[in-house]
């Protein structure tokens, strides 16, 4: 039964919200209607700077015109066959990201944490078959603070008891060491069985938590020395987001296994993929893994024109700059509440100190008073994160109402 219209009353689809939906969220009470480039706009028309992105997923910004176009092109085609069928989009989807990548293969999904699930798959495949762990022994090492979703088994990996309790018993043959410890990650990988250790170059949901410069490097290095395959979860990193096409490019580092996904759409489908060479992904055969939706026609058209995007527009070097000039600009504001600044290209977060433990939500919620949208993650952090798409003369009239809000901050 279709609601009939009402008014642009907030209220009502809060309410809405609150009464047929699971309350698995807590949103910031706004209710958004259209989004454009940088912007967005709620039911009553205010707009909004967008400096969340769909937690990254938006870097080439809302409805980017090249993005839809595939989409509805593509819509008013084919959407869906299943890979019961060949569709003759996929051959395409998966030339063109491999090339883009460097890697043999790809196998593509729908959401992150699928593409998570996936990696874990093919490690442990690849540990029976080609490293010779006995069956049904092998080890995924996982960073302390991880995030990469809320499936089952990544809870099991997951440290934050908001994520884990209460949904027990968890996946077994999961490991975890300290983030940015590379003597802790080579004492876990003496472990013959230790098929994988999986990390996000930048921790996004821990709050941005950036490693020291050499730790990608030296997990390479000791990846290679003990035969343990190096997974790069760079849903949220990756895809310029930090100033470069993979935050693992920084140091020059290259994956066995990369995870791709949020912007692999440009905010307006769910697509992820798995990029491998062919010793790690040709261990699985029909049948052992797969999607309905997977590699469907239209998250493949519209994952091609998100990436091209990515590159015509030279979305990297403009969040590189971006970036810069946010992270010296905020630090100039001198407020006595920002206690840490981090981040790399348009992927930055601050961390509030303030007596008041809801201080980062408070100013969160005068954020969007001054019209700009943000997020607390883990209390007192905050995420700045806008689309890759914006301009220095944006950045600064954002900046200003950052500014303007700290002080609001007693």
């Amino acid at each position: 039964m279709r609601t009939p219209e009402v008014k642009a009353d907030p209220g009502h689809y809060m309410t809405l919200e609150e009464k047929f939906n699971a309350h698995n969220y807590h949103p910031l009470p706004v209710v958004l209607e259209r989004g454009e480039g940088i912007y967005m706009w709620d039911v009553e028309g205010k707009r909004y700077f967008d400096f969340l992105s769909g937690y990254s997923a938006l870097n080439q910004g809302h409805c980017h015109p090249a993005i839809i176009h595939a989409l509805t092109t593509q819509a008013k085609k084919l959407t869906l066959t299943s890979r019961a069928f060949y569709n003759n989009l996929l051959g395409e989807f998966a030339q063109y990201i491999t090339s883009y990548f460097g890697y043999d293969k790809v196998l593509a999904m729908n959401t992150g944490v699928e593409g998570g699930e996936t990696a874990v798959k093919l490690a442990r495949r690849w540990g029976y078959v080609s490293k010779g762990i006995s069956e049904n022994k092998a080890r995924v090492i996982f960073a302390e603070n991880n995030f990469w979703g809320r499936t089952l088994a990544a809870i099991s990996s997951s440290t934050d008891p908001s994520s884990y309790r209460g949904f027990g018993p968890y996946m077994p043959g999961f490991d975890l060491v300290p983030y940015n410890d590379l003597p802790a990650l080579e004492q876990a990988f003496q472990n013959h069985d230790v098929a994988a250790f999986m990390v996000e170059p930048i921790q996004g949901e821990a709050g941005v938590v950036v490693p020291t410069d050499g730790y990608l490097a030296g997990v390479r290095r000791l990846c290679t020395e003990y035969e343990v395959l190096l997974i790069a979860d760079e849903i949220q990193t990756g895809l310029c987001r930090t100033g470069k096409m993979l935050a693992c490019d920084y140091e020059n580092v290259r994956p066995d296994i990369l995870i791709l996904g949020k912007a692999l759409s440009g905010g307006v489908f769910p697509v992820s993929a798995v990029l491998a060479d062919d010793e790690i992904m040709m261990n699985i055969k029909p049948g052992e893994h797969g999607s309905t939706y997977g590699g469907n026609p239209l998250a493949c058209s519209v994952a091609i024109a998100a990436l091209q995007v990515l590159k015509d527009e030279d979305l990297a070097a403009n969040a590189m700059e971006m970036g810069s000039l946010f992270r010296h600009n905020l630090q100039s504001i001198g407020s006595p509440f920002i206690k840490e600044i981090r981040g790399k290209g348009l992927l930055n977060a601050i961390v509030i100190e303030h007596p008041n433990p809801d201080a980062a939500w408070e100013l969160c919620m005068n954020l969007k008073k001054t019209g700009l949208l943000a997020k607390p993650t883990h209390g007192n952090k905050i995420r700045f994160a806008p689309p890759l798409i914006i301009n220095r003369e944006q950045l600064l009239e954002a900046l200003d109402l950052i500014k303007r809000s700290l002080q609001t901050l007693k």
